[in-house]
């Protein structure tokens, strides 16, 4: 039996030890959020949070991450408060949203190492694989992302999750659906 504490909560894993963290989190643990794009690294849609860094949890099994910390999209913040979640919906910075949760875990890991990153330093801790190509924006968010964290701005919140459709589209009249 493997255990870890995943988004605050201890976790024991009755599966092979030699199972990818990705798929024991989308499958045994039912956090869907991160997502499996590539299953060899490439792409970072799987990037989850371990003891702070952002890791590719299709390469990290679960006995390697046995006692550690493991933070998913689900984690991050229930309500959307978390800075690199506003910034990247006030910055227009999610298309599909596939890529988004592993994107805005790196994000997260590096504005809590660094609140005031460079581009280059975005682009180097955020090299995640995007076929929407939001890129300039991205760097954008994250800049803007890091300025809320060390309180020099603020933004709007995006609505809180189940928020109806309706009340979404008062809230945010650009998600108006014309009914």
């Amino acid at each position: 039996m493997t255990a870890l504490t995943v988004n605050g909560r201890p976790v024991r894993f009755d599966i092979d030890p030699d199972t990818p963290l990705l798929h024991a989190l989308r499958e045994a643990a039912n956090l869907t959020g991160t997502k499996y794009g590539c299953g060899t690294g490439d792409c970072q849609a799987c990037t989850v949070i371990v003891d702070g860094e952002a890791l590719r949890s299709c390469l990290v099994t679960i006995a390697e991450a046995e006692g550690r910390y493991v933070t998913t999209i689900e984690g991050l913040s229930r309500d959307r408060s978390h800075p690199v979640q506003q910034a990247l919906v006030a910055e227009q910075a999610i298309q599909c949203g596939f890529c988004t949760p592993g994107i805005a875990l790196a994000a997260a890991a590096l504005l809590a190492r660094n609140a005031n990153p460079t581009p280059d330093q975005i682009k180097a801790a955020v090299p995640n694989l995007c076929r929407c190509g939001v890129y300039p924006r991205l760097v954008r968010a994250i800049e803007r992302a890091g300025r809320v964290a060390r309180r020099t701005e603020t933004i709007s919140a995006a609505p809180a999750p189940g928020i109806s459709a309706d009340d979404a589209a008062r809230a945010i009249p650009a998600m108006d659906r014309g009914d």
